[in-house]
């Protein structure tokens, strides 16, 4: 994009065939047909149907759908209608995340101003801004929001506001002096105007440099365009299962189909068995459990000021290992405060007086309003003077000079005891070199002190004043042979709990860095008193960023901890360079110019206070109190979920795992089938869903926030996890088979008088409904062992009440099935006495107790471990 700071504005007039009349008509023509139309592009948007069928192209779920039209075939009605229900619902689920706004543009859009007030042909027109062209020659005055970028040739104390465009809050000051440097900031390109800034005092004019996509807004709004969203860790380590999964299960069921052949059953009873065994296989609960998993977790957040727009974005808060943050309102308060004073002998009062009468503050409604370095010093004059409005009536202001970005100086006249006397306040230098009651080595003193404090990061000016006998009104001579009075310093200072939050952060193991707007001295100032920049520790500036390679940038990385005065590309550039060395990263913002990162970050996160639309539409996440602080507490929630997204997966499989170890032994043993298909599917519906769920329900554990964050790359079902799942599931299929083997055993003596012919089936009926009723019963116990690492005593048995309340209705409704005759026969269950039902219940029970007293044993050397160092 080419620069037009370091240009003479005559000299871009005549590039654009303009001049300070204006474009002629046919140079309006001319220029929209060569520069293009004032408007930004947007990318054809997914239909609400695309996206919906989107959700169909899991490996898993086309598993299901090829099992649902198996079923339909072979006349089992109950498993497609199943299969068919859980599909869709997941596909609602799905549709409703995914239709999530790409708002981000319409928002861009309406920063845009409706009308341009133009010179053409020597007129002065108001025109829509969308007929706006490349060299129109526009005039700004406050209030007006500026239609396009363009060159300051005419400036009358100008400031805009361009907190969307740079992230800080307080308005520039414009002038129309050449900037003779290559590559300068946008926030200090202070001879430019740009799209979608807001006019906030003074006028000027300028002319046109850039429209619709030429802008800095919309450039923006490309980079919005061509950033992608990224998946969180636990969406790509879950593709990676469902893979793996897939192939596995159908591995699976093409080895059961065979074995029933073998064995003389008939094919469509074969297929029908191999589809359900493939139904029971797949945890197609686990989305609805995440799903819920990740809502749970977005409520709780809400209560504590976060709130989640991306369901997702809830798990990747759990494993960010970087932390961008901007520093005004986040890290500080956004409202600037009175530290520090100095006054010359005996000058403190009109000092004081020169603070709020020399000052364009207004009271509304008990509250100051205006600019906030103004506020501030009328904030602090009340707080120990409660006769504010009363000074400002009696000394009320008779002449004034306003503030020039040239001169760098305001001046007030006001009638003070019978002698007119005028208050300067402006830049330190500029008072020093007009005062004429200062020596030199007094002046080089309070130079010093100067420099000492805006090195840490305040804000100075100073203060003089002026008598006259007598005078009607203020001229540019009279602000000269001044009387030092002394020198304010403010500061947005940080927020209370920031230092905190930034300790909670490294303890975490998370790096947090400062991007800004601001300058590099005041926001390093700010970066060291809340801990965020350390010894050795690094600060960089956009343009700096601009001139590293990239081998430059990855080398000095891991030490920047500060970046001041960076664009919307420095943004997108730092947060790629920690993506790629593996880190997942969060990203704050609340202009228009952090858009794009906040999309290309893995979690973005903006602010509710102060942040814009676009913003807002752009982040996975929105911070209610602009609070740093609320970052940490949400990454906490975030690792409390994804702990209990993997407790609930451990929880299936191993069920799962049972379930397919049992139906394996028994076809490779000759026995007769264990469970029947609608049982597979009750097991799913029942022992599946209720207890996942309640793991899900897991409070959260205070001690997550002591874990490291774990790598983009690390699988929900690592080698631990695999291991712990094997063991288990052969624990639950041993009892299960165990449970068959007496079933078959019971023979006649449990077949309820039936005939003596009848006897062998009863028997294979009730080793089914024993193997059934354990499985059922051992993956219900087996949800309490799988709350946490921890045992359940440790963990506290009624600190999760869901979990009891699953496990109950789970064994009441089985039981319903094997007392009442209507359920019995429609899932093809024995009625059984007692004593079988003691054994199913020692039998299931036998699992968790292993694990429990396993539990207990690991956790308490590990106890004693911990004592120890």
């Amino acid at each position: 994009m080419a620069t037009y700071y370091n240009r003479e504005p005559a000299d871009i007039m005549a590039e654009f065939g303009t001049c300070e009349d204006g474009l002629t008509a046919a140079k309006v023509a001319e220029n929209k047909e060569k520069y293009g139309e004032n408007k930004l592009y947007e990318k054809k948007k997914r239909s609400l149907i695309s996206i919906f069928a989107g959700q169909f192209k899991d490996l898993l779920v086309i598993i299901l759908i090829i099992a649902a039209l198996i079923s339909t075939v072979t006349g089992n009605v109950e498993s497609t209608v199943v299969i068919i229900a859980v599909l869709i619902l997941n596909a609602i689920l799905g549709t409703v995340q995914t239709v999530k706004a790409e708002k981000s543009l319409e928002s861009l859009k309406k920063l845009s101003s409706p009308e341009a007030k133009v010179i053409r042909d020597g007129k002065h027109l108001i025109i829509d801004a969308a007929e706006l062209v490349t060299g129109d020659i526009v005039i700004l005055e406050a209030g007006d929001v500026i239609p396009g970028d363009g060159r300051l040739f005419e400036s009358h104390s100008l400031k805009t506001n361009e907190s969307a465009m740079t992230g800080e809050s307080e308005s520039a000051e414009k002038s129309i002096g050449i900037i003779n440097e290559e590559k300068v900031a946008l926030g200090d390109q202070d001879n430019m105007v740009f799209s979608g800034s807001l006019v906030t005092y003074g006028r000027g004019r300028a002319v046109i440099t850039g429209v619709g996509r030429s802008t800095e807004l919309g450039r923006i709004a490309d980079l919005m365009n061509d950033t992608t969203e990224r998946k969180t860790p636990l969406q790509i380590t879950m593709d990676n299962f469902s893979k793996k999964l897939s192939i596995g299960i159908m591995i699976i069921c093409v080895i059961v189909f065979a074995l029933s052949l073998y064995r003389d059953m008939a094919i469509a009873d074969a297929l029908l068995f191999a589809v359900a065994l493939a139904v029971a296989a797949i945890p197609e609960a686990l989305a609805s459990i995440i799903t819920i998993s990740l809502a749970i977790g977005t409520s709780r957040m809400a209560d504590e000021n976060a709130i989640i727009k991306q369901l997702e974005a809830v798990e990747g808060l759990g494993c960010v290992s970087i932390i961008c943050s901007d520093k005004t309102g986040t890290l500080t308060q956004n409202k600037m405060t009175e530290e520090y004073e100095s006054s010359t002998e005996g000058a403190e009062t009109d000092l004081h007086l020169a603070s709020i009468l020399c000052n364009d503050t207004n009271i509304v409604d008990g509250e100051t309003t205006g600019d906030p370095t103004e506020t501030a010093l009328v904030d602090y004059y009340m707080k120990s003077h409660p006769d504010y409005e009363q000074v400002k009536r009696e000394y009320s202001r008779r002449s004034e000079l306003p503030f020039d970005s040239d001169r760098k100086l305001m001046s007030t006249l006001h009638h003070i005891n019978g002698k007119y006397v005028m208050y300067t306040k402006g830049a330190i230098d500029v008072i020093l070199s007009r005062a004429s009651n200062l020596s030199e080595g007094g002046k080089e003193a309070i130079s010093g002190e100067n420099y000492r404090l805006s090195n840490e990061g305040l804000r100075v000016l100073g203060f003089a004043k002026r008598e006259f006998d007598d005078i009607k009104s203020l001229e540019m001579d009279d602000e000269n042979d001044l009387q030092y009075l002394g020198l304010m310093a403010e500061m947005d200072p940080p927020r209370e709990e920031s230092a905190q939050a930034v300790q909670d952060c490294r303890n975490a193991g998370i790096k947090p860095i400062m991007i800004t707007g601001d300058h590099k001295i005041t926001a390093s100032a700010i970066a060291r008193r809340i801990g965020l920049m350390q010894e050795g520790d690094l600060a960089f500036t956009g343009p700096e960023i601009d001139e590293m390679s990239d081998d430059e940038l990855n080398e000095k990385l891991e030490h920047i901890s500060v970046y001041a005065r960076v664009s919307p590309d420095n943004k997108i550039r730092i947060v790629k360079a920690w993506q790629d060395k593996g880190h997942i990263v969060a990203m704050t913002g609340d202009g228009v110019n952090d858009g794009p990162a906040l999309k290309s970050a893995d979690v973005g996160v903006a602010m509710g206070i102060t942040g814009t639309e676009v913003a807002k539409d752009s982040a996975s996440m929105i911070l209610t109190d602009d609070n740093f602080a609320t970052i940490i507490k949400s990454v906490l929630n975030g690792r409390n979920i994804y702990a209990n997204i993997k407790n609930a997966i451990k929880f299936l499989l191993s069920g799962n795992a049972a379930g397919i170890l049992a139906v394996l032994y028994a076809s490779l043993m000759g026995l007769p089938m264990p469970f029947t298909a609608v049982q597979l599917l009750f097991i799913n519906l029942i022992t599946d869903s209720l207890p996942a769920l309640a793991i899900s329900m897991e409070p959260s554990n205070p001690h997550l926030i002591k874990d490291k964050p774990r790598p983009r790359d690390e699988s929900v079902i690592d080698k631990p996890t695999l291991r712990e799942v094997s063991i288990t599931g052969i624990l639950i299929a041993v009892a299960s088979m165990t449970a068959f083997y007496i079933g078959l055993g019971a023979g006649p003596s449990g077949s309820y008088g039936l005939p003596a012919d009848a006897a062998v089936n009863f028997g294979a009926v009730t080793a089914s409904t024993m193997a059934f009723s354990t499985l059922c019963l051992a993956r219900l116990w087996h949800g309490f062992n799988c709350r946490g690492r921890e045992g359940i005593f440790k963990l506290g048995l009624f600190t999760n009440l869901y979990t009891i309340g699953a496990f109950l209705l789970g064994a009441l409704l089985l039981h319903m099935l094997l007392l009442f005759p209507v359920l019995s026969k429609a899932f093809n269950v024995a009625m059984l006495n007692p004593h079988l039902l003691g054994w199913v219940w020692g039998l299931s029970f036998a699992p968790t107790l292993i694990i429990q007293i396993y539990k207990a044993i690991k956790f308490r050397n590990e106890d004693k471990e911990d004592k120890a160092v």
